[in-house]
């Protein structure tokens, strides 16, 4: 009823009715004490105006009462914060099984892939029923990512990833807005999110089926196929900037490159720097590594990587990402404890 009032969107992920209930109690609790105390101040000045009582009667002190309205206000206040916890540690943590999608923001569009390869401007195919994990990052400007329908709301900052994850419940299209200024076309940032069937979504991947037939205005056009995959751009853009002269993939690389450290099996795993410190290689490690990588030079290794910062676009960095994750397990545990990009 509220939707069709035009009071709150509609409801279309696992988060939204969540986030209208922990919401609309707010406003419950607004409303209730805002009558209760306008009701009172009212109700007092009638009841003990001048003219009915004209000296106050001074009270030093009511123990019930004030642990009354000491209880009750901290009662609710502690309801709303562990609710609201609960509800803020879901939307900060994908589940491990979401399908990762990558964004850049950039005056004044959304610029969107998929690992398969589909990339897309200012509209975004999703599943319904299956987490999805957007990594997100700016070209320029701060922006930031936020579909009503869904109750999700994230910054895309520039030199920096941010992560936002919804599971659609139901097939449909619905707004995409940029609601942080970010320049004079700023309002003209706007797109949809079309969730479509698992079956459907699966034919739009490789160019078929009615969400691949007709793009929004001003999307990418569909390519027949789904194309190279990230991993595929992301290995081009690794052998077009000469990585592998100094980088191994393959374990029975290793021994003859030692410029740089190996690159098969890093993800997710830690490396120790020369300053003795560990990191976890993750999105932002290999970022850095590429765009800055004096500082964080792992140990045993020289420092001799130049700066890639200005050489290489936020869209290719994100293929390498991709392509450094599909390099496999590494080979023994050994392997975990020394590679960085």
């Amino acid at each position: 009823m509220l939707t069709k009032l035009g009071f709150i969107p509609e409801q279309a992920s696992t988060l939204a009715g969540r986030v209208d209930a922990l919401y609309l109690f707010l406003i419950g609790v607004t409303i209730f004490f805002s009558v209760l105390i306008a009701g009172l101040v009212i109700g007092f000045a009638i009841r003990y105006r001048r003219s009915r009582q004209g000296k106050a009667v001074q009270i030093h002190g009511n123990l019930a009462l004030e642990l009354l309205w000491t209880g009750i206000p901290f009662v609710i206040a502690m309801t709303i914060f562990v609710w609201s916890a609960q509800i803020f540690m879901t939307i900060v943590r994908p589940p491990d099984d979401a399908l990762e999608i990558f964004v850049v923001g950039k005056q004044w569009m959304w610029k969107l892939q998929h690992l398969e390869g589909r990339r897309e401007i200012n509209e975004l195919h999703v599943p319904a029923g299956r987490p999805i994990k957007l990594t997100m990052t700016s070209e320029d400007v701060i922006h930031s990512f936020y579909v009503p329908a869904f109750r999700v709301k994230q910054d895309v900052l520039p030199g920096r990833y941010t992560t936002l994850w919804f599971e659609a419940t139901k097939p449909g299209s619905y707004h995409l807005f940029c609601t942080e200024y970010c320049g004079t076309e700023h309002s003209r940032m706007i797109g949809r999110v079309v969730v479509l069937e698992p079956h459907e979504y699966a034919d739009w991947l490789v160019g078929k089926g009615p969400g691949a037939a007709a793009p929004a205005a001003g999307a990418a056009p569909a390519p027949g196929a789904a194309g190279p995959s990230m991993a595929d751009l992301g290995k081009a853009a690794f052998e077009r900037a000469a990585c592998q002269t100094c980088h191994s993939v393959k374990p029975e690389e290793d021994a003859m490159k030692v410029v740089g450290p190996p690159l098969h099996g890093i993800f997710g795993h830690s490396v120790k720097l020369l300053t003795g410190e560990e990191v976890v290689v993750d999105d932002a490690y290999i970022r850095k590594s590429i765009l800055e990588p004096m500082s964080q030079v792992v140990a045993n290794y020289p420092p001799a990587m130049p700066p890639y910062a200005g050489r290489v676009s936020e869209e290719e960095i994100l293929q390498l990402i991709a392509y450094i994750k599909s390099l496999g397990a590494p080979a023994a545990a050994s392997a975990a404890a020394q590679p960085a990009p």
